[in-house]
């Protein structure tokens, strides 16, 4: 299946250094060539960037043009697809966007889920995903509560309980974020990271590569990171068990829920 990856920090933060080793997993340390994305959204409130590839990451010289790119935001959201539902196609890569409530979602899943979602509702995939579907179907539904995505409890409450649907048809480990906040969900396999003072060093797992955070951050930076795996070898990541969820805001834990 898929790999997640994504970030939540008080500071505008790129998320170079772990993309760099996302993308190593991406048909050269991992078996997951089928596409890349990456959803970054401007820090200033203007929008969202989003590239994406059907093509292995590892090998892409666009993922690595992007990561050089060093872009800054308070939340991002990066993918590589193993396809198990539809065909390797740019329009079936993570991670997905719909504008709702005039704001930017975007939306990445890695699971397998089975039967048929119902479409009704504003919001339509465009490929032949399931993961495009779910994002759909958690849209429509939100619309149809007419949930206040200002209401943070409400949100965090009917995207669980939606999560905790899906997750009864399959795999639905997922991440979403509009920006502001950054919803995870647990299925089968997350782990998150907090960095925070005094700041240490960190050792990709995937490739050569060190990183001195004390350097490149002040004391009062806070940045959290959600993979599905460990992306260093030399830092304590927490494992996610099944059916916990998280919403994050400028890096810390605004709700969460643990069965």
């Amino acid at each position: 299946m898929c790999e997640l990856l994504a970030l939540s920090a008080n500071t505008p933060t790129d998320m170079t250094f772990s993309f760099r080793g996302l993308a190593r997993r991406g048909g050269a340390t991992g078996e997951h060539g089928d596409g890349w994305g990456l959803a970054t959204f401007d820090p200033a409130g203007q929008g969202v960037r989003i590239y994406r590839e059907e093509t292995p990451a590892a090998f892409s010289k666009v993922a690595a043009e992007v990561a050089d790119l060093a872009l800054k935001a308070h939340c991002s959201i990066a993918h590589i697809r193993k396809a198990t539902q539809g065909v390797i196609a740019l329009e079936n890569c993570h991670p997905f966007h719909r504008q709702w409530q005039g704001q930017e979602w975007v939306f990445a899943h890695n699971g397998d889920i089975k039967g048929v979602l119902d479409p009704v509702g504003l919001f339509q995939p465009y490929g032949s995903t399931d993961s495009e579907a779910a994002f759909c179907w958690i849209l429509n539904g939100l619309d149809r509560e007419r949930i206040d995505h200002l209401n943070t409890t409400a949100l965090f409450d009917s995207l669980l309980a939606r999560s905790n649907q899906l997750a009864t048809m399959g795999i639905f480990n997922c991440l979403i974020s509009n920006g502001s906040w950054l919803f995870a969900y647990a299925s089968t396999k997350l782990h998150r990271l907090t960095r925070r003072a005094p700041f240490t060093t960190a050792t990709l797992a995937d490739e050569d590569l060190t990183v001195d955070f004390s350097q490149v951050t002040t004391d009062r930076d806070v940045v959290t990171i959600i993979s599905t795996e460990p992306l260093t070898t030399n830092e304590s990541w927490l494992p996610m068990v099944p059916g916990e969820a998280l919403l994050l805001q400028v890096g810390e834990l605004l709700a969460h829920h643990t069965p």
